[in-house]
């Protein structure tokens, strides 16, 4: 996270009036991020709407750890993706002739995303960083060893050391 948004959620953090400069910022982003995973715009809106609505009622214990404010709220869409898909199963009667769906592949995905979400924050703060603004901010290697004063090799082998550690610990929670 830059200065500048570190300083825009410490604001909101004071005054929660404040809020509206992160969600300006996040929202189009957060709203990609969940229409490609919902697929219907309505439910789409719905949930982006529950993200912010979480992340305002939750801000005050937000703590910064190096990633970017996105990366928190891709994690709490993520969860009210898995929770929507978890209250639509509930709520939908199934009839004697109607078979039982098979496990929702948008469940299973937002799990996967959320546990990754969870893992990348555990991984040490150099390769936390190095992920995050590659991945989520889209930043070529170049463009991070500028920022991080590195080589582009030592970027690279930070990206790969990261990788394999989220690689490794993924499998040990499938396995």
């Amino acid at each position: 996270m830059d200065a500048d948004e570190r300083h825009l959620v410490e604001a909101a953090q004071r005054d929660p009036a404040r809020f509206g400069d992160l969600y300006d910022r996040h929202f189009e982003r957060v709203y990609a991020f969940v229409v490609r995973r919902v697929r219907d715009r309505d439910a789409a809106e719905d949930v982006t709407a529950e993200v912010f609505h979480r992340a305002l009622a939750g801000l005050r214990t937000y703590q910064w750890r190096g990633a970017p404010f996105a990366a928190w709220l891709f994690r709490i869409a993520s969860n009210v993706i898995v929770d929507r898909s978890k209250r639509v199963r509930r709520e939908v009667p199934q009839s004697a002739d109607t078979p039982e769906p098979a496990v929702e592949p948008d469940v299973e995905a937002a799990e996967r995303q959320a546990k990754l979400f969870r893992l990348v924050d555990d991984l040490a703060p150099e390769q936390r960083r190095v992920i995050v603004e590659r991945f989520v901010d889209e930043r070529s290697i170049r463009e991070i060893a500028r920022r991080l004063d590195k080589t582009e090799g030592a970027v690279k082998q930070l990206q790969l050391r990261a990788l394999d550690n989220l690689r490794k610990r993924m499998e040990g929670a499938h396995g």
